[in-house]
Formats: structure tokens, sequence, C-alpha cells
């Protein structure tokens, strides 16, 4: 499938030139506008080019750590479940784990419960 590219350059654009900046914290569940992105980088969906993302680390107010969410269950290391979010099935895609900046953050989904954040920041460090 060809990616179309030029397209989501021009929506990085209005992105990029955002000025509203949203207050988040650690263990938000928000919509994040990944894009499109090189190779089987994790991609955003939809004309938003969003996929949900929990907030791994809170660096500033303008960089968090992010970790993209799916509902597709893979029996993987690198796919951990985080329970239900936004009704449906959900599971942290931690190889995909990076650093993005806080612009492409949207509204807030769910709020991730103790115990299953930490079973996620454990498998990060497992795997580093």
């Amino acid at each position: 499938m060809e990616k179309d590219f030029d397209t989501w350059n021009e929506q990085k654009k209005r992105i990029h030139a955002r000025e509203d900046i949203l207050l988040y914290r650690e263990r938000d569940v928000r919509w994040c506008q990944l894009g499109i992105n090189v190779g089987f980088e994790q991609d955003g969906t939809g004309a938003e080019r969003a996929r949900p993302v929990l907030i791994l680390r809170a660096f500033s107010r303008s960089v968090c750590l992010v970790v993209p969410l799916t509902t597709s269950s893979k029996r993987n290391p690198y796919y951990v479940s985080v329970g239900t979010v936004g009704g449906r099935k959900a599971f942290a895609i931690i190889s995909q784990l990076r650093l993005v900046d806080t612009k492409r953050l949207d509204q807030k989904i769910g709020f991730l419960r103790g115990k299953i954040f930490e079973g996620v920041r454990k498998a990060v460090k497992a795997m580093l």
C-alpha cells in the first residue's frame, strides 16, 4: 500500500504551528497524531492520523515518552495487555516506544491503574 506522505506533511505543519499545549500526566491514555511513518513504524489512523498512546514519562510541558496502543492481540513479548481502553481490549506495543512533542497529543481517553502501568514500565525496562 502506498503511503501519502505529502498529505501528512501538510498536517504535520499545522500540528507544529499549534500554540495550545494540553496539560497531561503519566498514566494518561490520549489520542496522539503519530502520522504516517516509514516502514513498520506504527502509524496513526483516520483523517487525523491518530492512535491512542499511553504516556509513559512526562519530561516537560513540551515532550513526553509514549507507547502506542493497539486492539490487535499478538503472542509477542512486545505486546503488553493494558486492559480495556475506550470499551475495547488494548495492548501497549512497547517496541514502538517513542518521544513525542506534546503538540501531537489530543483528547484524553482514560487513565491506567497503577498496577497495570507498572507492568508496562517493567516490560519496557526488560526490553531495554
